[in-house]
């Protein structure tokens, strides 16, 4: 499983920074359009640099799960007992499923909802848009899965 998510991983991170490229190129076509007459104004830049930025949120967000990166506050006070350290992780693991699960059921419904919408401007589908909330969900899921095999084998080994 671990090679697996590994692989998943990897290609979330070439997409992110797909993803920034994507998003610096209508962004920069915006500027030079607006400051200087050497290209034409595009209006559907905008909305372009609008969905990479969506996706890349997710997809970045998807990563941190996997690293461990996500922003935290620390409310309980280290324990020197590993056990206790695992039990804490354990939690948080758990409410980022809880959040995972919302954005899977959510997500899934605003996913039906503008499955046959598309964009003002460029007239892209939708649904390439709104599938980024469930992804994130699924993959959240996938991720977490590891992390609470890891704890639970911490646990296992703190016992014995």
């Amino acid at each position: 499983m671990t090679r697996a998510l590994d692989v998943l991983h990897f290609v979330l991170k070439l997409a992110l920074g797909l993803l920034v490229f994507g998003l610096l190129v209508p962004v920069a076509m915006q500027i030079l359009s607006r400051f200087t007459g050497l290209i034409p104004r595009y209006i559907w830049t905008e909305e372009i640099a609008r969905f990479c930025f969506v996706w890349m949120i997710m997809v970045g967000a998807m990563c941190a799960v996997r690293d461990g990166t996500h922003f935290d506050l620390e409310v309980l006070p280290e324990s020197a007992n590993p056990k206790v350290e695992a039990a804490k992780r354990l939690f948080v693991h758990l409410m980022i499923f809880i959040v995972a699960i919302i954005l899977i059921w959510y997500g899934w419904r605003l996913l039906l909802f503008g499955w046959y919408q598309t964009s003002e401007i460029a007239a892209l589908p939708m649904n390439w848009i709104f599938v980024a909330w469930p992804l994130m969900g699924v993959v959240t899921v996938l991720f977490l899965a590891e992390k609470v095999q890891a704890e639970i084998a911490v646990l296992r080994k703190a016992q014995a």
